[in-house]
């Protein structure tokens, strides 16, 4: 996830491998396959640089692989939450802050790749630690004006916009 390229997806992610977690993505990260699995990639590193996972633990059962880890790095760019319909729901601009927060990735093998992924986040550890959460006054008219800026691009492209574009 944090500097593979295509073809490492395309090794470790099955034809149809799913990622539970790509709901609130761009549509491109929602596909199947390691083309969504790399779109989510792409999307993550033009957000945070130096994004990083510690891994501290991993379970094995069967067909079932658990990590428990830390992701670390550095907020560079808008982040974007989406809708059902892929458009965007919520705009973080960058903050330039550093976080590093806790989470379990949950994969369910198959053919000995990646069949299924999802994973269990501190999404609020993460928004206060980027000030996303109980954001200033100045930081929440950033978080409008980005806002502004998607809704606007997404009129001009007639439809949300493609995974990783920044209005």
């Amino acid at each position: 996830m944090s500097q593979g390229g295509f073809s490492a997806f395309a090794e470790l992610v099955h034809a149809e491998g799913a990622n539970r977690m790509a709901v609130q993505e761009p549509l491109v990260c929602r596909g199947r396959g390691p083309a969504a699995f790399h779109a989510t990639s792409t999307l993550l590193r033009a957000v945070f640089a130096g994004l990083t996972w510690d891994v501290h633990e991993v379970v094995a059962d069967g067909d079932l692989v658990v990590a428990h880890a830390t992701m670390s790095g550095r907020q560079v760019g808008t982040f974007f939450s989406y809708d059902e319909r892929g458009a965007v729901r919520t705009a973080f601009p960058s903050t330039g802050r550093r976080f590093s927060v806790t989470q379990t990735h949950w994969w369910r093998l198959a053919d000995g790749v990646v069949y299924e992924h999802w994973a269990n986040r501190d999404d609020l550890a993460l928004g206060l630690q980027l000030g996303w959460v109980r954001p200033s006054l100045r930081y929440a008219a950033r978080m409008a004006l980005a806002m502004t800026a998607a809704r606007r691009a997404e009129s001009r492209n007639g439809g949300p916009l493609p995974g990783g574009h920044r209005p």
